[in-house]
């Protein structure tokens, strides 16, 4: 649920992030779903969310920079999680610079019974209507192959009347 100071924050947010800033958005929507259901279950936290001199986008870039100096790839999301909240927490963290960098945020997608439902519904008639194209294609290519060997016996059978025509004789020719 948005507020007042909420709204005021995200618009100082955009107004002091830095120019050129290449922090991808799944990372950065990833840290704010986070933080924001953290300051919804924590009011004391809120308080600290709320800050004035704190912004998403030099969160970010704190996070990646720690991540940089420690030197790793690869780390739990409680640890970064963990840096955004210390960012937040202490004040002496000012004037983070850009980072730039690859992030890969994984998603783990939960769903409900009926989406699963309605999932496994659409993988059936995906898989029955991609077995029906098959089954078409290869009754055209059968239906292809048998044509074209008729019209070869065809042609065959009309090769064999002409040369038998071509040896019968005629009276008149014997003349």
């Amino acid at each position: 649920m948005a507020t007042k100071n909420e709204t005021k924050k995200e618009q100082e947010q955009k107004k002091s992030a830095p120019r050129g800033e290449k922090v991808s958005t799944s990372f950065k929507n990833t840290i704010k779903a986070y933080l924001d259901k953290r300051a919804a279950e924590d009011t004391l936290f809120a308080q600290t969310y709320a800050k004035e001199n704190k912004n998403l986008d030099e969160c970010c870039n704190y996070i990646l920079q720690e991540v940089k100096k420690s030197g790793c790839c690869g780390f739990d999301d409680d640890e970064i999680y963990n840096m955004a909240i210390h960012y937040y927490d202490e004040d002496d963290i000012k004037d983070v610079k850009p980072v730039s960098a690859k992030v890969v945020v994984n998603h783990t997608v939960e769903l409900s019974e009926e989406e699963k439902a309605e999932a496994k519904e659409k993988a059936k008639a995906d898989y029955e209507k991609e077995q029906l194209a098959k089954l078409k294609e290869e009754e055209r290519k059968r239906e292809e192959k048998e044509r074209k060997a008729k019209e070869e016996r065809i042609r065959k059978q009309r090769e064999a009347e002409e040369r038998q025509k071509s040896l019968q004789l005629s009276l008149f020719d014997m003349m």
